[in-house]
Order: C-alpha cells, then structure tokens, then sequence
C-alpha cells in the first residue's frame, strides 16, 4: 500500500481490538498507515508492527505519539489509562479516535471535556462502533424520519458467548451496556435520566461474584422506556438485538437471519462467536469515517460528550446493580461547545 499523503496513524494499546485496528488500518481500509505502535508489552507492541515498514515501536504512549510520521492517535488501551493518553494527545493537537470507554468515571471524563474545550475545536471521537452498522444505521433513519410515529419502548439484548473470568457485575455495566446506553441515546435522540437493574435467579455465579444474566431498565428524558437484558455467558453465541416500539409500528434489528439451512428434519444458520465478527463491517466504516475527517481536518461521530454521558450512566447503573434501587443520572448541563 503507498504511503503517499496517508494519515500516520499511533495505535496505543495492541490487545485485541488494538490489534485488530491495526490490521484494519493497514489491510482494509484506504488513506492511513500504522506509523508508530504502543504497548507495555514491547514484545507483543513489535510483533504487531514487525510487518510494518516504518513503523516505531514503544512502550510509552507520549513517544508513540511524537514519533516521525505520526499525524493522528487510535486509543485502545485499558479505560483506566485513556484520560492520560487523550489529555497528551489534546496537546499535540492530534485527532483521535478512542475505544469506549472515554475514561472509567464521570469526573476523568469532565477533564478531558475541559481540556478539549480549552483547545477550541472537536479532536477526539468515541468508539462506539454500533452508530456504524448497516442495521443500526437504517433503524435511526426510521426513527428519525417519524413514520412510525414517537417511540415509546426499546427492547434490547445483548448477549455474549462468554467472558473472562475476571469479569465483574461493575464490567457487566460498564463493558456491556454501555453499548446500549449510547445507542440508545443516539437512535432517541436523548438523554438518560434513570436506571434500575434487576436480577433474576442466576444462571451462574462466577468467583468474581459476576451474576448472570441482568436485566437494566432506562428512562429518556423524552418519556422513552428502555430494558437491556444483559446474558455474558449465555454459552450459545454472541447476539445484539434490538426493536423499537412506537406509536404506529414496531422496528427490530440484530435478526442476524444470513444464510438459512433446512436439513435432516433441522432449520437453521450460524451465530456470530464475538463482537469483532458481528460488527467487523461496522468497525471499517467507523475508522474510515475518522481517517477521511482527520484528512479534512475534522472530527465526527460520537465526542467526548457523548463518551461523558455513557460514562455517568454507567456510574448510575452500578449504584442501582448495587443498591437494587432507581438511581438518577447526574450530568452537568451539555456545554454549547457540544451543540445539540
């Protein structure tokens, strides 16, 4: 691939999505080439770069992103470490394109709100890759074109294969639905108010104290409903689903109905193993839209605002995981710096 007038980009974190993204940048989609990569394990950092020309390999982040060439930043380190590599990046002036969450909590997300605030114009831009499936997609177009008349109910599920053994209920919220919190905010166009999560009889109880499934119910300022139920170890597949209720007709999505089989007296078809597979398509137009806004000098897609308000509903579904109560999601009022 020539590297004539590509984006050099910084890929910080190459764990699993890290990696991924460095693949996409470099195999799929055009305009951007992986000029420096990042990661506390140098060994795992040079074997994703070792077929790279050009390439520089660190373990700091900050040299990652003064390397020679390096002209934007893809974040997909662990939460805890984002607000440090965004504030860094915020001063360099470089466009990013960070892997939710923005930062683990409400007030490390303001931080990075002030900061770009400060700068004068959008920089970053969240990966909530869901606004960039072909199905997602088409369901917001309904719902924004009103044919189906003010939505009253979204209904979603979301379930996993399997998680790690370390995952927690807090990751249950904060890795998983988080997802469904912007999604929902962004298909409604508006913003959460309220969560309440309950638990039914579980399906397993892991050593981390993980209880499995939940069931998260939301309320929009807008008077919409929303429940999520959240399975992570549902042992069958990964499924996102989602169908929404309004006043004159009803819209699902997340089917996944492809190739059907009739045999041997079964019907049937396949089921996606995780999310890079279900949402593969997703993921390249996400980081082309990037790349082709950084070339223009611009930023688009879901900012830091909208990382901030996922992270302050998540803040609110924990104390309700937690507390079995409706909590109400605190949020300082949206800065016109954000508009609408």
């Amino acid at each position: 691939m020539s590297t004539i007038a590509q984006l050099g980009v910084a890929v910080i974190g190459i764990g699993k999505m890290g990696a991924d993204h460095v693949r996409r940048i470099e195999e799929v989609i055009s305009g951007a080439r992986v000029a420096a990569v990042a990661d506390p394990d140098r060994d795992r950092a040079a074997a994703a770069a070792a077929r790279i020309e050009g390439c520089t390999v660190h373990t700091d982040p900050v040299a990652a992103m003064a390397a020679p060439g390096v002209g934007a930043v893809l974040i997909a380190s662990p939460g805890p470490a984002h607000e440090a590599a965004l504030l860094a990046a915020l001063e360099r002036d470089l466009p990013v394109l960070c892997e939710k969450p923005l930062t683990p909590d409400a007030d490390a997300a303001l931080r990075v709100l002030a900061a770009e605030r400060k700068l004068g114009r959008r920089r970053i831009q969240v990966g909530f890759m869901r606004r960039y499936d072909a199905e997602y997609i088409q369901l917001a177009r309904l719902l924004a074109d009103g044919d189906l008349g003010r939505p009253l109910m979204l209904h979603c599920r979301h379930r996993n294969l399997s998680v790690h053994p370390y995952f927690t209920n807090d990751m249950l919220i904060n890795d998983s639905v988080s997802h469904e919190f912007d999604a929902a905010r962004w298909l409604l166009g508006q913003e959460i108010t309220a969560v309440r999560v309950y638990r039914p009889t579980p399906a397993s109880v892991t050593d981390t104290g993980l209880s499995d499934p939940q069931f998260v119910v939301f309320e929009t300022d807008g008077g919409v409903v929303v429940d999520v139920e959240i399975f992570v170890n549902s042992g069958f597949g990964y499924q996102v689903q989602a169908e929404a209720v309004c006043a004159h007709g009803t819209a699902r999505i997340g089917e996944a109905h492809g190739l059907l089989t009739n045999t041997a007296g079964r019907w049937g078809g396949t089921i996606a193993p995780d999310f890079i597979t279900r949402f593969a398509d997703a993921y390249d137009r996400e980081v082309q839209d990037w790349v082709d806004a950084a070339g223009r000098g611009e930023v688009t897609g879901p900012g830091v605002w909208d990382g901030y308000a996922a992270v302050a509903a998540c803040a609110a579904g924990i104390e309700a995981q937690r507390t079995g109560r409706r909590v109400p999601v605190e949020m300082i009022e949206r800065p016109a710096f954000y508009g609408r």
